[in-house]
């Protein structure tokens, strides 16, 4: 029966590992994005209201994603979303920094190092939980 908790235990880390891979490289890939694109100051203009998945046993929270729209260098007025989520309603008319494609000025990303800070929060959390579940594995009675 341990057999079968091992077993359990490590496909949980394997698809935590994949999963922290696979958002650092979408971090990454954006950040190297980023970098060439050209930046310019977005009014918010209001936002997408949404929820948390409410994982892990916690409760589901209200998210707010702001909805923005900036200049181009030729004047031309764009519109955008992002992607990183706010705990309270963003004020309409703040200005926010974003990163636009200049090939195509529809897309566009919000610039914030919170997608870094996340992924810096949750790898010692995952390894700390996987080493906490390994001994209790091996401390759990089965009899």
């Amino acid at each position: 029966m341990r057999i079968v908790l091992y077993i359990v235990w490590a496909l949980f880390v394997a698809a935590a590992v994949f999963a922290l891979i696979h958002a650092m490289r979408k971090t990454r890939r954006q950040e190297q994005l980023m970098a060439d694109w050209p930046k310019a100051q977005a009014a918010v203009t209001g936002s997408v209201a949404g929820w948390t998945s409410g994982g892990g046993g916690s409760s589901r929270s209200r998210r707010f994603f702001p909805t923005y729209q900036f200049t181009d260098s030729q004047g031309t007025l764009f519109m955008g979303k992002s992607e990183i989520s706010l705990a309270a309603e963003p004020v309409p008319g703040s200005l926010i920094e974003v990163a636009y494609n200049p090939a195509n000025p529809n897309e566009s990303l919000q610039v914030s190092s919170t997608p870094r800070t996340g992924m810096g929060c949750l790898i010692p959390f995952f390894a700390v939980f996987a080493v906490a579940l390994f001994w209790f594995i091996s401390i759990f009675p089965l009899g």
